[in-house]
């Protein structure tokens, strides 16, 4: 039976919390990594209904989208609707986690798992991830000098690349050359004389925030008093498969029937299914956001799809958007859409932890609207 560390750290290797945005708060709310996890329940709300559930099913471990405390808190007394969350959840020793924004853009994310749920095909982001920025460091050295030099990056943090580090390039040997001038205490040669040395060329990456680092090594670990070396500034290849939203294919359809396809595949709520545009328009290409997307609207305009489905778009936009003429809208209730991600999550909780973990969607409705007329 794993422990709560184990399955947090698979959520946090899946929906890494650095990829959050700076807003959120996301990862372990409540419990101890040391207990034992057998019973894991999914939720997209954390209500006090969900958390009753979770109680009621003996869960070792709730984890939801949406954030409990998404502002700081003072206290969780049991007289809020909040406090009431965590205090069930504590008194029946569930832990709770958290997967928001870090969920939104990843692969096997909410906007991703709401693509699949639909149907579409040949996936890629709305807006692709941007890495962080890297650059690179190149040096010639002594070639005796060359593995202590190295390793001097290496221990600075250059020379990382995915699931490896210590990585760099050596070509060479070619010639050097330089004269030390009055002033000058060289390691190598004489004040005056021409000085001739076997150098190798060193190369490393590096993430453009370690760069002070690293030159500050690399200076520290020459053996030259003046060594030669540039850093040079990484392009983003552009090549992910994270990012904002998705966008892709189906065999072509008109909207109106698009539309009844997004209503029998999602959740029945209140809400329902509300579409933009010309029923009769064919729809072959999709683009989707899990959650509130009218901040991407501008991003559809500007691409080649044929509708954009998404949630809690707002009057004022939709009507501005439609009114030039782009792709059409299907807007779904935000429950409904991130809920599609849950099942993704306890699949891959079960691939990973097999038998050892029994996973369980939320049966409770958190959509707030309950009736319409």
């Amino acid at each position: 039976m794993p422990a709560l560390k184990d399955v947090v750290d698979l959520i946090h290797g899946w929906y890494p919390p650095e990829t959050a945005e700076d807003w959120d708060a996301v990862g372990l709310v409540w419990g101890d990594p040391a207990q034992n996890v057998k019973r894991v329940l999914l939720a997209v709300d954390p209500a006090p209904a969900v958390a009753e559930e979770a109680a009621d099913w003996k869960a070792d471990l709730v984890i939801v989208h949406h954030p409990l405390f998404l502002k700081p808190v003072n206290g969780f007394a049991a007289t809020t609707p909040k406090g009431r969350t965590l205090s069930t959840l504590a008194k029946a020793g569930c832990a709770l986690l958290t997967a928001h924004t870090n969920a939104d853009q990843a692969a096997g994310g909410v906007s991703e798992a709401l693509a699949k749920a639909i149907g579409l095909t040949d996936l890629a982001p709305l807006v692709p991830a941007v890495g962080e920025p890297v650059d690179k460091l190149t040096t010639f050295v002594p070639t005796d000098a060359a593995p202590p030099v190295r390793a001097a990056l290496a221990e600075a943090g250059a020379g990382r690349i995915g699931d490896y580090d210590f990585a760099s390039y050596t070509s060479g040997p070619g010639e050097g050359r330089f004269r030390p001038l009055d002033g000058a205490n060289p390691m190598i040669g004489k004040v005056g004389e021409l000085e001739t040395v076997e150098e190798v060329r060193v190369e490393v990456v590096l993430a453009r925030h370690l760069r002070p680092r690293v030159v500050a090594a690399l200076l520290a670990a020459h053996p030259y008093e003046k060594p030669a070396y540039d850093v040079v500034e990484l392009a983003d290849p552009g090549i992910t498969t994270t990012g904002t939203g998705r966008v892709g294919n189906l065999p072509p359809v008109t909207l109106a029937e698009f539309a009844e396809h997004v209503a029998a595949v999602l959740p029945l709520t209140q809400h329902g299914v509300r579409v933009a545009g010309d029923p009769g328009r064919v729809v072959k290409r999709v683009a989707v956001c899990g959650g509130a997307g009218d901040f991407l609207l501008d991003r559809v305009a500007r691409s080649d799809v044929d509708v954009y489905l998404t949630s809690d778009l707002r009057h004022h936009p939709a009507a501005e958007f439609v009114e030039k003429g782009g792709p059409a809208l299907v807007d779904v209730a935000h429950w409904a859409a991130e809920s599609t991600w849950l099942p993704v999550v306890a699949g891959m909780l079960e691939q990973a932890l097999g038998a050892d973990v029994e996973t369980r969607v939320s049966t409770v409705v958190t959509d707030p609207w309950t009736m319409r007329l």
